[in-house]
């Protein structure tokens, strides 16, 4: 973790308030405008789509309960972690207050494999 930190910092972003490096999904999406949601649960070999769904679902609704409970209702989601579409739908579901628009997934991997 400390090196993804070094690695913001060192980036010397103008819009990087500060990176706070924490596990509790409360501290680390208290009045964000902008969330990027890349951590999901990658299919393993002999996963089935259902066991990886479920993992992910884990995943996303804790995070959707804390931006709905902490966040701005102004927020902007972007969820990159795949199957991202389905990640950002259950995202969504678990924060009711903040616009369905504001939620968008990184589909790009999937048009793709598609093309």
């Amino acid at each position: 973790v400390g090196g993804v930190v070094m690695e913001l910092a060192d980036c010397a972003l103008p819009l990087l308030a500060g990176v706070l490096p924490t596990a509790n999904p409360e501290d680390a999406f208290r009045d964000v405008s902008a969330a990027f949601l890349v951590g999901a649960m990658p299919r393993k070999e002999g996963m089935e789509r259902k066991d990886l769904l479920s993992a992910n679902v884990r995943i996303f609704k804790e995070q959707g309960q804390a931006l709905d409970k902490v966040a701005r209702k102004d927020v902007k989601i972007l969820v990159v972690g795949n199957p991202a579409n389905t990640n950002a739908l259950i995202c969504s579901k678990y924060a009711p207050s903040i616009p369905k628009e504001n939620f968008s997934a990184m589909t790009r991997l999937d048009q793709n494999r598609a093309q």
